[in-house]
């Protein structure tokens, strides 16, 4: 079945990963858009003693959404020795681009046509920016997103402030796609350092509230050590809104399966519990939406582009997809 819509995923790169990779079957109208502070291992590498643009999550979305099996593999494929050891190969041929064009729209444009790209991937911003999290009381500040992700949060996350430096603004074409889109999917990812640095960009809370697409966020599957301990999915879609600064969801789509005990064993280990809905959650404004969403167990090892160290379960493609299929006959 082939998905007739113009579809828009914004995130960061592992989760808009999954939710492109399987859409890509279905429909043949897919852009993602990318957030753009990532500033920790190759790609802050990179950012510091190049000064281009953050590659590593514009480099997840290309690949997600290519259909050359064996550019995808070169894409992702990470030196584990000498000068290059870290680095993956689309990183830096990112890089290069950018260097070579002296535009980093321009390199994700050729990038797409040497991937053979199935839609488009548009960065959110093409500012050069970072990162800052901060708390009114001005007792804690953190600067970039490695140190934000890495960071036990001593306050509560929801009293904090995102912002970018220097201010950043929104990249027209990520905000025409999302105007112009039938349904706009926010992945899921880390709240603190993939979506809502995005979502803060003046620009995409208006649109997201101004757009006529049907806009879905599919909350993650679990809660984060030392940032979103004991938040429903209440709590995700609620500090999804507040970076945008608007209501603007109409669906939330939240997995209620467990995954088998020993895994919850290893999360809870490392203080991280799934996601649950919460009594609250029939109230809001939105529709929720819940189903068995669990994928495969992912196991990380050393130059993995979708694995990292404390994720090993991710959602599945196949039965978001069946979802979203039921969201859009139901809105048509």
């Amino acid at each position: 079945m082939t998905i007739e819509k113009n579809i828009v995923v914004i995130g960061g790169g592992t989760g808009s990963f999954t939710v492109l990779n399987a859409l890509k079957d279905y429909s043949h109208q897919l852009t993602a858009i990318v957030n753009m502070t990532d500033d920790g291992g190759s790609t802050g590498i990179l950012r510091d003693e190049l000064g281009v643009l953050p590659p590593g999550d514009v480099r997840q979305c290309l690949v997600a959404l290519s259909e050359s099996p064996k550019l995808r593999d070169l894409f992702n494929y990470r030196f584990s020795e000498g000068t290059f050891d870290g680095h993956s190969f689309g990183n830096i041929f990112l890089t290069a681009l950018e260097k070579t064009t002296g535009s980093f729209a321009e390199a994700v444009e050729t990038a797409s046509d040497v991937l053979n790209v199935n839609g488009r991937v548009i960065p959110a911003t093409l500012d050069n920016v970072r990162l800052k999290m901060s708390w009114d009381d001005k007792s804690t500040t953190l600067h970039g997103e490695h140190v934000i992700d890495a960071d036990f949060f001593t306050h509560d996350p929801r009293t904090a402030r995102l912002h970018l430096e220097p201010a950043a603004s929104a990249n027209p074409t990520a905000i025409k796609a999302i105007k112009n889109a039938d349904a706009v999917i926010i992945a899921p990812g880390d709240l603190y350092t993939s979506l809502g640095p995005l979502l803060i960009i003046d620009g995409f809370g208006e649109a997201l509230k101004e757009t006529k697409a049907t806009v879905l966020y599919i909350c993650n599957l679990v809660t984060k050590q030392g940032q979103t301990e004991g938040f429903s999915v209440v709590d995700h879609a609620a500090e999804i809104e507040r970076f945008g600064g608007n209501q603007f969801l109409d669906y939330v789509l939240y997995n209620d399966e467990q995954p088998a005990a020993e895994l919850l064993e290893r999360y809870r280990k490392e203080n991280a519990f799934m996601v649950e809905g919460g009594d609250e959650l029939p109230k809001q404004h939105y529709s929720p939406l819940a189903g068995k969403f669990l994928g495969q167990t992912v196991e990380a090892t050393k130059g993995d582009a979708i694995a990292t160290l404390r994720s090993f379960i991710r959602h599945d493609g196949t039965r978001l997809v069946e979802a979203l299929l039921q969201i859009l006959k139901t809105d048509d």
